[in-house]
């Protein structure tokens, strides 16, 4: 089950990454578009929308990042909040649904649960 545990990380951090990407390309484009127009009003509204779609993808991307990586070092907290973006993302369909039942199903098996379990009760002492 570690295998599952590794790749269920993989894919929200790269998921996430892949989200940082599309909103600093989106925002370069949509600044781009309003420089070729050579309408100021054109440029300013252009200029309030990328800023905004950067930073929404960007806050939507940050907890799958965060919880990606807290997977890796098998911490408790990172499996309840991938559990918790998994259920978010079974909306975002197709990908989205794809990886948050892999992720669910990954997250909720009892080994995982043991693992996770005996991982964090054993480095607190």
């Amino acid at each position: 089950m570690e295998k599952h545990i590794n790749i269920v990380a993989a894919l929200h951090i790269g998921l996430s990454i892949l989200g940082i990407i599309i909103g600093v390309i989106a925002f370069f484009t949509l600044n781009l578009v309003g420089d070729i127009s050579q309408d100021q009003d054109a440029q300013f509204v252009l200029s309030i929308i990328a800023r905004i779609v950067v930073g929404f993808l960007v806050f939507l991307s940050i907890p799958g990042l965060i919880a990606g990586l807290g997977l890796l070092k098998r911490k408790e907290w990172a499996r309840i909040l991938t559990l918790i973006i998994s259920v978010i993302s079974l909306l975002n369909f197709p990908i989205g649904t794809a990886v948050g039942v892999y992720s669910i199903w990954a997250l909720v098996n009892t080994e995982v649960v043991d693992e996770f379990k005996n991982k964090n009760s054993g480095s607190s002492v």
